[in-house]
């Protein structure tokens, strides 16, 4: 998807440590028709699948999650990183490390939300190591849900992720894939599609 990979270029920022820092427009301050195109791109990239809910993890995950289901017309769940009091009754429940924030967390659906007859597209900002992939992989299967695919924004392909995630079977779209990054330069390669 060209258009992401020309913001990626324009306004991110490679750090030291495989970091991109997006946050101009993607996981903090949101550019919402960049969230539409990539809502459509994900609406052609898994056209014929029978998605009628979308799950995502909190909370960058949840701004793309919302925009791609206005052009699939279904609800967003997304797991919860903390259980609150407001949430009752049974939950999924998988334990998800975070790259970005070097930290483990409990990542709670409730049942309610997911159930067996659900055809599930997972969508989520960002593949690197496939830990948070792992853990709503997990949910879906957990509640008897099917994964029929999974959207990512961008996938840095020079980490194992993408490629673990595939092995196991599921049909990955990532939209632009960082095949390398430079901190010292600011370059980014993409991987071709």
């Amino acid at each position: 998807m060209n258009c992401l990979e020309e913001r990626i270029v324009k306004d991110g920022i490679v750090r030291e440590g495989n970091v991109l820092k997006v946050d101009s427009f993607l996981n903090h301050q949101m550019d919402i028709e960049l969230f539409d195109e990539m809502g459509k791109e994900w609406k052609k990239r898994f056209a014929g699948k029978n998605i009628n809910k979308i799950l995502t993890i909190e909370a960058s995950g949840i701004g793309i999650a919302c925009i791609a289901a206005q052009h699939f017309g279904v609800p967003v769940v997304f797991a919860k990183k903390a259980k609150s009091i407001n949430l009752e009754g049974e939950m999924y429940v998988a334990e998800v490390e975070s790259f970005t924030h070097k930290c483990k967390n409990q990542v709670i659906v409730s049942k309610k939300f997911l159930n067996p007859e659900d055809h599930v597209l997972i969508i989520d900002d960002f593949l690197a190591n496939g830990c948070a992939l792992q853990g709503l992989i997990q949910i879906v299967q957990a509640s008897g849900a099917t994964v029929e695919g999974i959207g990512i924004a961008i996938e840095k392909g020079f980490q194992a992720g993408g490629r673990m995630i595939r092995n196991l079977g599921f049909h990955i779209e990532s939209l632009a894939i960082v095949e390398a990054m430079d901190s010292e330069t600011g370059t980014i390669t993409f991987r071709e599609q």
